[in-house]
C-alpha cells in the first residue's frame, strides 16, 4: 500500500512503539521504507551556551543508540533522530521525505488535550499523507 512510511517514536520509547511497527510493516508495499524517528524537544538558546560543545550531538547519537539496540533485528527499519518541536518536526520531515503514511500511537485524550491539542491530533489536523493513529 505504502511506499515511504514514518512511525514517530516518543523520546521515552514507548512500549507500543512494537505495535507501530508490526501495523507499519502489514502497510508497507514490497520494497518500502519505515523509517523511526524520534524528535527532541529544541533547548533555547540561553542553555545552549552553558553546554559544553558538541552535547546536543552527542545527545542526538546516544537517543540512536538507545533506539537501535530496542530495534535490534529490525533490518527494515531506518533510525532518525532530530531535534525541534515534535508535531510541526514531524510534519516536516513527513513533506521533505516524501512520506506517504505515518503510523503513530496515541494516549487516550484527556482534558489537556482540549486545550493544547496532543502531537498526534497536530499531524492527523495537518498531515499530507496517510495517518494511522493506534490507540
Amino acid at each position: 500500500m505504502y511506499k515511504n512510511i514514518l512511525v514517530p517514536v516518543a523520546v521515552d520509547h514507548d512500549p507500543k512503539t512494537e505495535r507501530a511497527l508490526t501495523v507499519a510493516r502489514l502497510l508497507k508495499d514490497d520494497g518500502g521504507k519505515i523509517t523511526l524517528l524520534t524528535v527532541m524537544e529544541a533547548v533555547p538558546e540561553f542553555i545552549m551556551t552553558q553546554l559544553p560543545d558538541g552535547q546536543m550531538e552527542h545527545n542526538r547519537e546516544e537517543m540512536r543508540k538507545g533506539l537501535a539496540e530496542d530495534m535490534a533485528g529490525a533490518d527494515d527499519v531506518e533510525i532518525k533522530v532530530v531535534s525541534g518541536h515534535a508535531g510541526r518536526t514531524i510534519l516536516d520531515f513527513a513533506k521533505e521525505q516524501g512520506i506517504d503514511c505515518v503510523v503513530m500511537n496515541s494516549h487516550r485524550p484527556d482534558l489537556t488535550d482540549y486545550f493544547l491539542g496532543s502531537t498526534a491530533a497536530r499531524v492527523v489536523r495537518h498531515a499530507q499523507c496517510a495517518v494511522h493513529v493506534l490507540r
